[in-house]
């Protein structure tokens, strides 16, 4: 087998709003946070490139190694699927690594959803979503492809319409923990809103607090982007901030404004994956 799918996007995400319900006090995740979140797809992304292979080795070239999120989800795959085929995968970087953009879970549900296809398994949505979900809370969102109401500790999805968008996306050149973030600052419990409907602007990002005590770039940038624009704030657990426009001329207006050593991107929000087709 020697077919090649090139090129293919990982878009990143961004949290519009992140709650903390308090933590779950038995079960399988007992410990693990509850959630409430919206999430909104941006056409900033990384790229993939995939070719199989008649053997069943899983090659890849990209960061992090064997340890990427790219290969433990191959190589999930052929665990619960059997397949003896193999995969030459290779990951280009664009999405900043702890910025709370979703870059590695957003890697590994594209490959999940290319190798499905490569490899003609056949898996429909809902079993890859299930598969996403043992490599990560933030993987299934990319697999579902849509604006989604995320719930439970983010895997209960309901798809949202939301209206079109443009953001403006600062990104500080510091790498924020997640799993340290989530340990320390989900301390209080906040009030589950009723959704929908969802308007910009509703709701907080409940780790802000602790991460921009932590982190001075990250409080830098987000004080900076709200003097511009009253909505501002963090997505995920950082280290990434933004703010909603309705145009790209009002997005790429305050871009051009950011100072000397600052770095960010405009992109557009997506209403639906680029590979949503792909699975059933």
């Amino acid at each position: 087998m020697t077919a090649s799918l090139a090129a293919l996007a990982a878009p990143a995400k961004l949290n519009l709003f992140l709650h903390g319900l308090g933590r779950r006090l038995s079960g399988e995740h007992a410990g693990y946070h509850e959630l409430q979140t919206v999430f909104r797809l941006i056409d900033r992304a990384d790229r993939i490139r995939v070719s199989g292979r008649e053997d069943d080795q899983i090659a890849f070239s990209g960061p992090f190694g064997d340890d990427n999120l790219c290969v433990r989800a191959a190589r999930l795959l052929k665990q619960e699927t059997g397949t003896r085929l193999g995969a030459d995968i290779a990951l280009e970087k664009l999405l900043p690594v702890g910025g709370g953009l979703g870059g590695g879970s957003s890697d590994a549900a594209t490959v999940l959803l290319t190798l499905n296809r490569l490899w003609k398994l056949g898996l429909g949505r809902g079993r890859l979503q299930a598969l996403a979900a043992k490599l990560g809370a933030d993987v299934p969102v990319f697999i579902f492809g849509k604006s989604a109401l995320g719930e439970g500790l983010g895997e209960r999805l309901t798809a949202l319409d939301l209206a079109p968008a443009w953001y403006l996306v600062i990104t500080p050149q510091v790498t924020v923990s997640t799993k340290e973030i989530f340990a320390t600052a989900l301390t209080a419990q906040s009030k589950r809103l009723t959704i929908p409907p969802f308007f910009p602007g509703r709701g907080q990002n409940d780790l802000e607090r602790v991460v921009t005590a932590r982190y001075p770039e990250v409080a830098a940038s987000l004080a900076w982007l709200r003097e511009r624009a009253a909505q501002a704030r963090m997505t995920g657990s950082g280290a990434c901030v933004f703010a909603e426009f309705a145009t790209e001329t009002e997005a790429r207006a305050i871009q051009s404004q950011m100072p000397r050593g600052m770095d960010g991107f405009v992109a557009q929000g997506l209403d639906r994956h680029p590979l949503y087709d792909w699975a059933e």
